[in-house]
């Protein structure tokens, strides 16, 4: 058992190190055991993290009774809802790598022997194993858990159906008690929202990667189970540093590939992709899109959770989880059962037992909703280096869909369009200028999509972009578009009213403009010029790559 701590106070002449120790309360007992970074994400701004003081308690608890020595230090975190349509959520992506440098930092610095991560929203869960993959350390994530559903006129309800509230009302359809009802009543309490949007995908991936323990996607924040799961994380740690089990033995190609048959087959956030491009750079067996499709043709999806059909979270849970989903697949031989884990037990080993218990949640491998998978990458003469859908998201009647091209320049402009109502059945909205160097940031546009959701336009109208789409979104929302505007791509060759064909099941996008056609804008064609020219997101956006390569930074 190697112990960098060793380095941080043992021998005379860190005797100055010691006595900082001391300075904290620390004793001696203390520092002759292995020191664990709790790097926790609780703040009193996100209602996933509003706990988690709670759960790193848990934690601690649990190193404490395998022989360690806990030590919490704070994650910032973006709350994507509080900062989704102003400019705040240009922050929210960038984020992720503010995070991956701060755990960097913190557990280098300090000398820590092993990482707890425990965070629970969007770029948080990411951002903190990027770090960890960076340092290599062993390491387990422990989130702080999904929110229950909310209640509205007698219907489980979450926050993308609170969304599309807005865009109901602005269409007339409801009035502002309804509205009010929702507003009252969608989110219940603490958790990560109660979908399967980014956050929860991100958790349920951590436990498919095997970073995490089983449960660690779906186990209620309220449930006792949360904060046992936690202990159980604090405990399992030590049996890593003991063994010496880093981050990188477990999150490997191997493993990467059955988080992405786990992503099919859940129906997770088209987020998920440039997470896992992230991930897979980071733990040194970078992926392509390619591999997304490749998944696709193989796994069937099986679980249609909100924004895709009307179950939530805890029935998820309830029906077994992750380990339910993941036995199910193994019946078609589409993960590796032999797999290490944190649990210290491989992957089958951790899903013996594991079946099916509601098949409104989780469907049989042999009656799935669709034999291919959650996510589709397509490609085409506007997206030469390929886009996302969240196709188990999208209405059957929207996988094939052709129409004229309204063009905006920012989601700013296509919301103000759209609640004026001045889009119409069959247009394809295109919102550019809005990726990762053009936002800067990459914003996620839950508005537009919602907007449509609430005005009943989501089975007619498609929407495509350089930026990203919530995990909350539905309907044909294709986003990621590469290149992007601002770095010449032919999505800002595009002009209002060309007519956009889109054919996901073929994994097809273009403009019908012939391509000398194409060649005369490009040669007028000039980018706008940066939208942020000072502090920290002008220098992201000087530095990030594309959403192709997982938006990471190019050194």
């Amino acid at each position: 058992m190697q112990l960098h701590s060793k380095n941080v106070f043992e021998g005379v002449e860190r005797a100055p190190n010691r006595s900082l120790f001391y300075a904290m309360g620390y004793t001696k007992e203390e520092l002759e055991r292995p020191l664990i970074g709790v790097i926790s994400a609780h703040s009193e701004i996100v209602p996933g993290h509003i706990h988690l003081d709670k759960i790193a308690e848990a934690v601690k608890a649990g190193v404490r009774m395998a022989g360690g020595t806990p030590i919490e230090v704070p994650s910032i975190g973006v709350c994507d809802g509080i900062a989704m349509g102003h400019t705040g959520m240009k922050y929210s992506l960038p984020s992720r790598e503010l995070i991956a440098d701060s755990v960097e930092t913190m557990a280098t610095a300090h000398g820590f022997d092993g990482l707890v991560l425990v965070p629970n929203c969007d770029k948080i869960v990411p951002g903190m194993l990027l770090g960890a993959l960076r340092i290599n350390l062993p390491t387990v994530v422990c989130s702080g858990g999904p929110m229950m559903s909310g209640l509205v006129d007698g219907v489980e309800t979450s926050l993308s159906k609170m969304f599309e509230a807005v865009g109901a009302r602005k269409a007339n359809l409801i009035d502002d008690a309804k509205l009010c009802e929702f507003e009252n009543n969608t989110c219940p309490g603490c958790g990560s929202c109660s979908g399967m949007y980014t956050a929860n995908s991100m958790n349920c991936l951590c436990e498919s990667l095997g970073i995490a323990l089983p449960g660690n996607g779906t186990i209620p924040a309220v449930h006792a189970g949360r904060v046992q799961l936690a202990k159980r994380a604090g405990m399992a740690i030590m049996h890593l540093v003991e063994n010496d089990v880093k981050a990188r033995d477990i999150v490997n190609e191997k493993s990467l590939k059955n988080a992405l048959a786990c992503d099919m087959a859940l129906g997770c956030s088209s987020n998920s992709v440039l997470h896992l491009l992230a991930i897979a750079k980071e733990a040194g067996c970078p992926m392509d899109l390619n591999m997304f499709n490749e998944m696709s043709a193989k796994v069937p999806n099986l679980c249609h959770l909100a924004p895709a059909g009307p179950t939530h979270m805890h029935d998820l849970n309830n029906a077994g989880g992750v380990p339910a989903v993941q036995a199910e697949l193994a019946k078609k031989g589409l993960l590796d059962l032999t797999l290490p884990t944190v649990t210290g037990k491989t992957v089958g080993e951790n899903i013996a037992g594991a079946y099916i218990k509601d098949e409104n949640a989780i469907r049989p491998i042999t009656n799935p909703y669709s034999e291919t998978g959650g996510l589709a990458i397509l490609w085409g003469n506007i997206a030469k280096e390929g886009c996302v859908v969240k196709r188990s998201a999208v209405a059957p009647e929207m996988l094939v869909h052709t129409g004229p091209a309204r063009v905006f320049d920012s989601e700013d402009e296509a919301i103000a369009a759209i609640y004026g109502g001045k889009i119409h059945d069959g247009d394809v909205v295109v919102i550019r200028y809005e990726g990762p160097v053009g936002g800067p940031g990459m914003r996620e546009m839950l508005n537009p999509t919602s907007a449509l959701a609430g005005m009943q336009l989501d089975k007619t109208v498609a929407l495509i972009t350089d930026g990203r789409f919530s995990g909350a979104s539905r309907g044909a929302s294709i986003g990621h578009v590469c290149p992007e505007a601002a770095c010449g791509g032919e999505i800002g060759l595009v002009k209002e009213g060309d007519v956009i064909e889109i054919d996901i099941p073929n994994a097809k996008v273009n403009v019908r403009v012939s391509p000398e056609e194409l060649e005369t804008r490009r040669k007028a064609y000039v980018p706008h010029p940066p939208r942020i020219t000072s502090g920290w997101l002008a220098r992201y956006a000087q530095m990030v790559s594309s959403a192709k390569d997982g938006a990471v930074m190019k050194i």
